[in-house]
């Protein structure tokens, strides 16, 4: 059997959340646990009017949980210590015969961070593929969802310090990270960025993810994350990302500016439009109340012309170590 992963514009069945019910997302007090509720029920209510969503949940959450979404989400009881759906969840992918299955990835909290925990996270896969009644390809590589991206032409963004990174795969060689995504995902062609933006490598961070730094937006055009301000140290990634990708035949490469602000109390900031959720007639665009947002709007409205553009709050959420897209997964239609 070989497997294929569709691109995220691929018409989808579901997506899949999971809820913050315990973890270092629902910080110290109930102001903190309030402001992730706030966060993650935003999203999942956002994307519901488009496509059916379905969200994990922790058994004792389940009343909190459906206080805040939306009636029409479905909630699933399972085990969760913490709520990043992209990363812990099945990747899904189609067989050569039209079916659907879950790549289950090793999931180790991104590398082993020493504040994670990940016993229950590593079984969330396997509770979606359940509850989603298909079968799981079983990975022997440490990976995260938000560790890649197809173009659903036989490409793959990944970047060196999270498939190649300390805590996940450092004894691989990037050849049999390769063999393994080829396996897996049914792609030809692995495209190596070579790091992530600089606040993913603080403590809360995942040491590179490419979902916040270029994806695609259909199989010939390919957007990046364009850091403007020359103090920002994210200003030389972008440029090296704009000399890498540039160089990739056949694609039409759209920087996507980054918001104007710079810094908040925790340093600089790696708020990013690139980590934006595709779905069922419309993108779920990341929003900071900053002028980049309407910019940021404007060319995702030319880049999904028969997409709507939602503009959710992110802020919360990329002040845990991530953004919309790292919450989602979709599950595709066959």
């Amino acid at each position: 059997m070989t497997y294929t992963m569709p691109p995220e514009w691929a018409p989808h069945e579901r997506t899949w959340m999971a809820w913050p019910t315990s973890g270092y997302t629902l910080g110290a007090d109930s102001t903190e646990a309030e402001k992730a509720f706030q966060a993650w029920s935003a999203v999942a209510n956002a994307i519901v009017p488009f496509e059916p969503v379905s969200v994990l949940v922790n058994p004792d959450g389940i009343d909190i949980a459906r206080s805040w979404l939306d009636p029409a989400i479905e909630l699933v009881p399972a085990p969760l210590d913490d709520a990043w759906m992209r990363d812990m969840g099945p990747t899904f992918v189609v067989a050569d015969d039209g079916s659907l299955a879950g790549v289950d990835w090793i999931f180790n909290g991104w590398g082993a961070c020493s504040w994670a925990t990940w016993e229950n996270d590593a079984t969330a896969a396997r509770s979606v593929c359940e509850s989603a009644g298909v079968p799981i390809v079983s990975s022997a590589m440490v990976n995260e969802g938000g560790g890649i991206h197809v173009d659903g032409e036989g490409t793959v963004l990944v970047t060196r310090t999270v498939q190649l990174g300390e805590g996940r795969n450092a004894h691989w060689t990037s050849q049999q990270v390769e063999d393994e995504l080829r396996r897996t995902l049914g792609v030809e062609n692995v495209v190596w960025l070579e790091r992530g933006l600089t606040r993913d490598y603080d403590e809360y961070g995942t040491r590179g993810h490419v979902d916040i730094v270029a994806c695609f937006s259909d199989s010939k055009t390919l957007l990046f994350h364009d850091q403007r301000n020359p103090e920002h140290p994210d200003y030389e990634v972008s440029a090296q990302v704009r000399a890498l990708v540039e160089t990739l035949p056949g694609l039409r490469v759209i920087p996507i500016p980054a918001p104007d602000v710079v810094r908040d109390d925790k340093g600089w900031v790696d708020y990013s439009y690139i980590n934006h959720y595709i779905c069922n007639g419309a993108v779920i665009l990341c929003a900071f109340d900053d002028p980049g947002d309407e910019r940021a709007a404007a060319i995702l409205r030319e880049v999904y012309p028969d997409r709507e553009i939602v503009l959710v709050d992110a802020r919360e959420i990329f002040a845990l170590g991530g953004g919309i897209h790292c919450i989602t997964q979709q599950q595709p239609k066959v």
